[in-house]
């Protein structure tokens, strides 16, 4: 009789847990899996995937205006909110069914419940009220947007998460933020006709992105249209007696909007687990914290993707639960490697970018060259946008590697998961350079680019 009623039993069906869960149930193990809303996470159901569907949705506005340039005649045209927010309900459904019959293919059992923890090693379903037992936990249960509970008025504001399913789209929006949620739903309300503001408290949007990234972004976006407030914060939101919302920030501007979105962070998602039951150690932010290979301080316990705060990426916590296997299942200790991870911010112009920015390179290494390239796309030639693409390239003088790489512009997420591939293999500067070009293409620049722009010595551009 086994002394357990599972090897594995995980909390939470996002892409963390569901891949721990599928992996050790197809090597023969008994898991169970628990959700209590829908298998999928953030990224499938509230996160990524819904929020690029939205991105598509809002640049067909630019995509009409561009048809003239290229000879078309594009008719008189109209939005319909609530067939695209059907159309994308259609979509996660079927991707949560994919999670779904993943799992139950590999035999790991399916539990529709919230659980908690009671000890180390025994589970409660609560909408059964049963008990289980396992051998090894994982908690998976992902990060939940900060509600910012200090500021008056926050219970009339939403979140990314309730922007996905809106009633109605709203007329006019203030998005509090400056992080990659905060600049995305600025780009996709504005494209979709909404009048747009964002405040950010910071001196500039995206605070852990390539100065020249950041900078070339908050240009096109004000060029479009949308306005952005900086160096400020909303210190009250009230209900306006003739409908919408009123908005008072810290250095005294007053703004009438239909609707308040706060995207002031992610937190990781740990209350009420019964963390402090099993002795589960957590951080000042309620993260939990765990050791290289995942595990916390209670031996059988580990814990994936952004409940332990370390990088909030959907392949970041795919990542840790292959480690996790790897580590647990075959033998073969193995920690995740958060080096040189790619990333897009899928903004409009997107952004791509992989490795240092000059500014963190400038900060370690004492001599950089930096090639960088401004243009404009050979899209926008016959459309009359004055948009530009920006690319460049970090390279550590005395080695001649590359130590980043960063675009702002088309398909600029496309162009970072290969950049990222060379950076990972510790591609030099002569590499790129021996590297034929690809024309006509944008990126063909990121291999034409022979000269350095400027070199930074000692933190320093000289």
């Amino acid at each position: 009789m086994a002394a357990y009623d599972y090897d594995l039993f995980v909390i939470g069906g996002g892409s963390g847990g569901v891949r721990a869960a599928r992996v050790a149930a197809s090597l023969g193990k008994r898991v169970g899996i628990a959700e209590e809303y829908r298998f999928g996470g953030t990224c499938v159901i509230r996160g990524c995937v819904p929020k690029k569907l939205l991105v598509y949705a809002s640049q067909y506005t630019e995509h009409f205006e561009d048809a003239v340039g290229y000879g078309w005649e594009v008719g008189e045209s109209s939005f319909d909110w609530k067939r695209l927010v059907a159309a994308k309900d259609r979509e996660i459904a079927r991707l949560e069914g994919l999670y779904r019959r993943g799992l139950e293919n590999s035999g790991a059992e399916i539990v529709a419940s919230r659980a908690e923890l009671i000890d180390a090693h025994t589970v409660r379903l609560l909408k059964s009220g049963k008990t289980v037992t396992a051998e090894r936990i994982v908690i998976a249960t992902g990060g939940t947007p900060n509600p910012h509970a200090a500021l008056p008025g926050h219970d009339l504001c939403i979140s990314s998460n309730e922007a996905f399913d809106l009633d109605e789209l709203p007329r006019s929006i203030l998005i509090a933020g400056g992080g990659y949620i905060a600049v995305e739903f600025a780009n996709i309300f504005h494209g979709l006709g909404v009048d747009t503001t964002l405040i950010y408290r910071g001196v500039e949007i995206l605070s852990r992105f390539d100065q020249d990234m950041r900078q070339g972004l908050h240009k096109a976006m004000v060029e479009k249209g949308i306005r952005i407030i900086l160096t400020d914060v909303i210190n009250e939101v009230t209900r306006a007696p003739a409908g919408g919302l009123i908005a008072k920030t810290k250095e005294g501007a007053t703004l009438a909007v239909d609707t308040v979105m706060l995207a002031l962070g992610r937190d990781p998602n740990t209350g009420g687990l019964g963390l402090d039951a099993a002795g589960v150690e957590t951080d000042e932010r309620g993260a939990v914290v765990v050791d290289e290979n995942s595990r916390t301080n209670v031996k059988n316990i580990y814990a994936l993707g952004d409940v332990t705060n370390r990088v909030q990426l959907t392949p970041v916590a795919i990542h840790e639960a292959m480690c996790f296997i790897e580590t647990v299942y075959k033998d073969n200790p193995t920690s995740p490697d958060y080096d040189l991870i790619p990333t897009a911010v899928f903004s409009q112009p997107e952004i791509g970018t992989v490795g240092l920015s000059e500014e963190e390179a400038a900060g370690r290494y004492p001599e950089l060259e930096i090639y960088r390239a401004e243009f404009r796309p050979m899209k926008a030639t016959l459309t009359g946008r004055t948009e530009k693409t920006i690319m460049k390239l970090v390279v550590d003088a005395a080695s001649r590697k590359v130590l980043g790489a960063h675009v702002l512009g088309h398909d600029s997420g496309e162009m970072a998961q290969l950049l990222g591939i060379a950076l990972k293999a510790g591609a030099t500067k002569d590499v790129f350079d021996r590297t034929m070009a690809v024309h006509p293409t944008a990126s063909e620049e990121l291999v034409t680019m022979y000269t350095p722009s400027y070199r930074v010595k000692n933190g320093e551009r000289v």
